[in-house]
């Protein structure tokens, strides 16, 4: 879909499909966009409503096995989910598969993003790593927000079945992210109280406290309990709102870090299933605690009681168990062209998540450079680095030695991309991108894909696509996707 320039609203439905540890959702959002920028401006298309129009029931996750998804199943909910919305995926403008948690790590997680955006429309296709989920699960429970208005500091914990992601903004700025392997279904509980499931991780840590928790054992509610005031005592320490021990480093997720050096914490929000149990006070207290069949309940209720988390405001977020992505959204296609720069061979690209430097940086290359590197972590998935686009606007770097400057601020920070097989991508605003291209070609004695592109406006969470090019080589066809979050 394409908006054009002046006010005109366009509506469009979007959905976005969340396939996670525990439990898959489907949401459907109607979203009404609008070009605000003047007709001879750089087009600047904004949501200026949007709306749940259908909220799927929250089915857990189907597996044949604890290392394969059912792809099947996972159709078969999609597409009665579709006819319950009474909409069809020629209906759908825009969508976004997210699999994330647990899920990503299964063997086939790429089949069945596939399957999917084969059999239910055009898609932003995305297995979100724990650091890039972190971000999604924060913006979806507002806590960007609520930082930015309040002007503070705060932390997400978005407790899900198999890890808790937690990133922490200040002033709508992200200052760090980490993931712990602490959930609600890494224990898992039959009809009859009987363990079924216990992840290795918590397996050893109930045993270096000297608790019996054994699968085929009735599941004992006293030592489970303790369990979980063990596992929240080690997201306090994550967060600094506890003195760290020797338990927090085992459970950082694949071997993680924990969060850079960051001013005291102000507030935090909860999201994840176990929020979801964490603000239902009905099911907070229910009698039967392994209702959902894991330890969800127990541990909601160990944050609950918690004096670490006592200590802290605790805001209730825009979405709980629905925060990781309620929809996905706009489709703006647009041009780039008169002074592209880019590599033979290489185009087009689809579903390049963007990486944006964040105004705050733009004035000093040194910041660029820092804020690149800073932020590469969150775009790998099992440690290795995926494919991606720098943004950013570009004002101020007009002369030769201001363009000079720039171009080895993004090969400083853009290193690893560089040594990398992945062709280097600059998505820039200002009318400057064969300038800095040719730079870059030149630092990098033509010896590295590069491809530059300007008069495209992009931020973190978008998506763009890059079409071949087109006109005789002078322009290329751009798309630009944005997650649409519940914040």
């Amino acid at each position: 879909m394409c908006v054009k320039s002046g006010t005109r609203q366009e509506t469009m439905t979007s959905v976005g499909i969340d396939l996670g540890t525990s439990t898959t959702q489907l949401i459907f959002s109607e979203i009404v966009v609008a070009n605000k920028a003047g007709s001879y401006m750089v087009p600047r298309v904004d949501i200026i409503d949007k709306k749940v129009i259908y909220r799927s029931p929250i089915y857990f996750t189907p597996l044949l096995s604890p290392t394969e998804i059912d792809t099947e199943a996972v159709k078969r909910i999609v597409t009665n989910e579709y006819k319950a919305a009474g909409i069809t995926p020629e209906m759908v403008d825009s969508g976004a598969v997210i699999i994330t948690g647990e899920t990503a790590r299964k063997q086939n997680a790429n089949l069945v993003l596939k399957a999917l955006s084969e059999s239910a429309g055009e898609f932003v296709v995305a297995t979100a790593g724990p650091d890039l989920e972190s971000v999604l699960s924060a913006k979806g429970a507002g806590t960007d927000t609520f930082s930015e208005e309040r002007r503070c500091v705060m932390a997400n914990l978005d407790i899900g079945g198999g890890t808790t992601n937690i990133a922490v903004f200040q002033k709508g700025t992200i200052l760090g992210v980490t993931c712990l392997d602490i959930g609600g279904r890494l224990i898992k509980i039959d009809q009859n109280k009987k363990i079924t499931y216990i992840y290795s991780k918590t397996q050893a840590l109930a045993e270096r406290h000297g608790l019996s928790i054994r699968v085929g054992d009735i599941a004992d509610i006293d030592k489970i309990s303790r369990l979980c005031e063990i596992m929240v005592e080690i997201c306090a320490e994550s967060i600094g709102l506890a003195t760290v021990t020797d338990e927090l480093k085992p459970f950082y997720t694949n071997d993680g870090k924990g969060l850079p050096k960051i001013p005291p914490i102000n507030a935090i929000t909860l999201s994840g299933g176990v929020a979801a149990v964490f603000y239902d006070e009905d099911n907070l207290y229910s009698n039967d605690v392994f209702k959902y069949g894991d330890i969800g309940v127990l541990l909601a209720r160990a944050f609950k009681n918690s004096k670490a988390f006592r200590q802290i405001e605790i805001v209730r977020p825009t979405e709980t168990i629905g925060a990781t992505v309620v929809g996905a959204g706009i489709h703006t296609t647009e041009i780039s062209g008169s002074t592209i720069s880019y590599a033979e061979g290489i185009l087009p690209i689809k579903n390049l998540p963007i990486l944006n430097v964040g105004d705050e940086n733009e004035a000093e290359p040194a910041k660029i450079a820092t804020s690149i590197k800073n932020q590469l972590s969150l775009y790998k998935t099992d440690g290795k680095l995926d494919q991606l686009a720098i943004s950013f606007k570009g004002d101020g770097y007009t002369t030769f030695n201001e363009l000079q400057a720039l171009a080895d601020a993004i090969i400083d920070g853009a290193r690893e991309i560089i040594e990398s097989i992945r062709p280097l991508i600059i998505v820039v605003e200002a009318d400057i991108a064969k300038a800095l291209g040719h730079c870059i070609n030149f630092k990098l004695t033509n010896k590295k894909p590069v491809i530059c592109i300007d008069g495209i406006r992009t931020l973190t969470g978008d998506y763009i696509d890059i079409g071949e090019p087109v006109c005789g080589g002078h322009v290329l066809p751009v798309v630009i996707k944005t997650l649409i979050f519940n914040s």
